[in-house]
């Protein structure tokens, strides 16, 4: 895809579909992280809660992203 958009600035779609792609894997590494932690004999929980906190900012980020790059269908 072409990251220039038809004015010659950034591709505004383009964009979205990047930061979709950033906040996917965030999301993903988080979630290795918090299993590890988990895991451990004694885990942190501050540290746990702000992953898990994190997780769900990025959750609502991927869920925005998405309507904004789905196109509206009038039935």
């Amino acid at each position: 895809m072409n990251d220039i958009g038809p004015d010659g600035g950034p591709d505004p779609e383009a964009m979205l579909r990047a930061r979709l792609a950033e906040a996917r894997q965030e999301h993903a590494d988080l979630d290795v992280a918090v299993k590890a932690i988990s895991a451990l004999p004694t885990p942190n929980l501050a540290v746990l809660g702000r992953f898990k906190r994190r997780k769900l900012v990025l959750k609502d980020e991927i869920a925005h992203l998405e309507d904004q790059l789905t196109p509206d269908i009038i039935a």
